[in-house]
């Protein structure tokens, strides 16, 4: 029966992977994969020898069709990105939709996803969040740190290492340097690690010694 998964993979440990994943990933027709070198270390590891193709930010408008005529005449199809649950800050979105346009079936397989580790470990108050993703870089940066001014919840942002010290000097400026944050890189990996306190100290942290890594940002409400 043709299908269309949504199959997360982990963020750093391998042994995050759950063992319905690598069943999906084995049963399927094709893998999508965000990044072909990466997954194929994956799959490698997990003995899974389907065939896998390239899907991406820069080719999804493309190809789009043509993965949507295959699932109609009968594939399974799998879709994973590099680490976590696609078609978060990662492609799927527009395939997913395609698939609801055009009736087809869906599946999202519950696995790893960096910012809710991120979240539980910051400690702050987390009945009611917003999941920012990635700020813009310029165009529209502004307007949006004036808009989040403004933000009652707890917010999550993913942050890059060579962004990060500009990031934090936003949040000084816009969110006040007393605003207490928490920072989580490396999540599940060997260096993870969590920096909590308020901006300004955070700031000065990171001024002294440059965090790298994938980063999650937690705000705590106002």
């Amino acid at each position: 029966m043709s299908k269309f998964y949504l199959v997360p993979t982990p963020i750093g440990n391998l042994e995050d992977m759950t063992f319905r994943a690598i069943k999906t990933l084995n049963e399927v027709d094709l893998i999508l994969a965000e990044d072909t070198r990466t997954s194929s270390k994956l799959l490698k590891h997990f003995n899974i020898v389907t065939p896998m193709q390239s899907y991406h930010m820069h080719n999804e408008h493309a190809h789009l069709n043509r993965y949507i005529d295959q699932i109609k005449n009968g594939k399974k199809i799998a879709l994973i990105s590099d680490a976590g649950t696609p078609a978060i800050s990662d492609p799927g979105f527009l395939l997913t939709r395609a698939c609801i346009e055009n009736h087809i079936e869906i599946e999202c397989l519950p696995g790893a996803t960096a910012f809710v580790p991120a979240l539980v470990l910051s400690g702050f108050p987390n009945e009611k969040f917003v999941f920012e993703g990635f700020l813009p870089d310029k165009k529209g940066r502004q307007s949006r740190f004036l808009e989040l001014q403004n933000e009652t919840r707890t917010m999550i942002f993913y942050v890059s290492p060579h962004k990060i010290n500009k990031t934090i000097k936003d949040f000084c400026i816009y969110f006040g340097e007393e605003r207490r944050i928490s920072i989580s890189r490396e999540i599940s990996k060997l260096y993870e690690e969590t920096l909590r306190g308020t901006c300004v100290e955070i700031l000065i942290l990171l001024e002294k010694k440059p965090i790298k890594g994938e980063i999650v940002v937690v705000v705590d409400r106002k």
